[in-house]
């Protein structure tokens, strides 16, 4: 084995062609579009001089990811920049929950639920590494740190009903919701406190930085480093069914930073029956709705602390924000969704001209929803911050069908590479996870484990598992 292919630049894609290029495999990568990175790319979608996040614009796990750490990264031009806080939650009283990154002040600032929180966090938090490299890979392994992760196991696996059981506060169970509603699960299913657990971790140990000029900074580091190891990187060069065929002719190892079906369709017959029906079954998350703001002034939050936030929850309180979530999960679009929103020029201001804003706004929406949840969004916006659309000078959304548009790996608006549902949280998309059952062919997108976010270690962990079973690299 002398040569490898990635089909795909997003993060995953890259990471796995770094792992491969560090085995001493000759890399290329095929990217379909103009600019590399897939939904982790920084682009001009409003009026000249703003800088907006297509898809990702805040990174705890990339800052966190055990593989991104291990790179020279910040040699590449990638700065991590950081709020004063991770996480603003505001609420109807005119305040908000400030999620603070010391985890003593976080406490703190919870007043009553300080010791529930930081009985539930610190244990992960204080291990953060230990903690990232188990929860960050596949689930179903021998873990290096098995207590730890029996912990995390216990905490991630129950509904966020229930975990929140143990905050008797309005405003730490408002803030717990605005985390565990990462998963884009319903709050009475299994594994929807997993996201909470992860961030409140991610927000004490690492943070939850953004990249100085754009998230397009990951990719264009990763690549860097790539470029370094002699890998290539070619963009505007779709892969279709005859095309893959040609580059997969021979002793080739083969990695797709794909959607399950667009393998499919590159692959076709070349899979075996079993498999094909595994990726036919394959179940993706509901959608999102996103909106990129360009703006006159920052957003007159009614709490001034949401200024210290680069992320901001909007949603009020956790029943409000689990209802929300509930509607989504059952084909409904809630009058009052849950907004994320990220105020990255607050503390980046290189990202629009002097005085200026931007403002990165999504809902989550049934999976192909085809309703226009602009209103709704900057609603819930003007609720907690009186004045906001006075402050739009442009604003583009991107219905599910437009963020698939861009990256054919969101399918349906799906920005997390297929549901979290029980089965596919052990199944992902089978129990081999990056292995497709045909020699040299290997699955390496977020729809294999871990799953969703900008760490790279669904591409990594794949590489790893491509090189073992293809044994050592010839030589070159």
């Amino acid at each position: 084995m002398k040569r490898a292919i990635v089909i795909g630049s997003g993060p995953n894609g890259l990471a796995a062609a770094i792992v491969l290029a560090q085995a001493g495999l000759g890399v290329e990568v095929f990217e379909a579009e103009a600019e590399p990175g897939g939904a982790c790319r920084s682009l001009p979608l409003t009026l000249p001089g703003f800088v907006h996040d297509f898809g990702s614009a805040v990174h705890p796990l990339a800052a966190g990811s055990p593989f991104f750490n291990t790179l020279p990264l910040a040699d590449h031009g990638l700065e991590w920049v950081h709020g004063d806080a991770p996480v603003a939650h505001p609420l109807d009283d005119g305040t908000a929950v400030i999620l603070e990154r010391d985890l003593a002040a976080a406490g703190g600032e919870l007043g009553a639920d300080g010791r529930a929180w930081q009985r539930l966090i610190e244990p992960f938090a204080g291990r953060w590494d230990q903690l990232a490299e188990g929860a960050l890979g596949p689930v179903l392994r021998v873990p290096r740190h098995p207590f730890l992760m029996v912990r995390f196991g216990l905490a991630a696996m129950q509904p966020a009903n229930t975990l929140a059981s143990g905050l008797s506060g309005a405003r730490a169970r408002a803030l717990f919701a605005g985390l565990a509603a990462h998963s884009i699960l319903a709050f009475d299913q299994p594994f929807s406190s997993s996201a909470g657990v992860l961030l409140g971790a991610a927000a004490h140990a690492v943070g939850w930085p953004i990249p100085r000029g754009g998230s397009g900074a990951i990719p264009r580091a990763l690549i860097g480093h790539l470029q370094s190891l002699g890998g290539v990187v070619h963009t505007s060069r779709r892969v279709d069914a005859q095309s893959f065929r040609d580059l997969t002719t021979g002793d080739i190892l083969t990695l797709c930073d794909t959607a399950p079906r667009a393998l499919l369709s590159l692959a076709g017959d070349r899979l075996a029956h079993g498999y094909r029906q595994t990726i036919q079954s394959f179940e993706h998350a509901p959608g999102a709705f996103k909106v990129d703001y360009a703006l006159s002034q920052p957003v007159p939050w009614r709490a001034a602390d949401c200024r210290r936030a680069i992320t901001v929850h909007v949603g009020g309180t956790f029943d409000e924000i689990a209802s929300s979530e509930d509607a989504v999960a059952h084909g409904f679009h809630p009058e009052r969704p849950f907004v994320l929103a990220a105020q990255p020029t607050l503390f980046d201001p290189s990202r629009a001209p002097e005085g200026r804003h931007v403002l990165w706004a999504y809902c989550h929406v049934p999976n192909r929803s085809t309703v226009d949840m602009t209103d709704r969004i900057e609603a819930q916006i003007e609720r907690f911050a009186p004045g906001f659309r006075d402050c739009i000078l442009a604003r583009r959304a991107f219905p599910p069908a437009g963020l698939e548009a861009m990256d054919a790996n969101l399918v349906g608006g799906d920005i997390s590479g297929g549901a979290f549902t029980v089965r596919q949280i052990l199944l992902r998309p089978r129990l081999r996870s990056y292995s497709t059952g045909t020699p040299n062919l290997y699955l390496c997108s977020a729809s294999t484990p871990p799953g969703g976010a900008v760490h790279g270690m669904c591409g990594f962990h794949a590489a790893r598992l491509a090189l073992r079973q293809a044994g050592p690299p010839a030589q070159i």
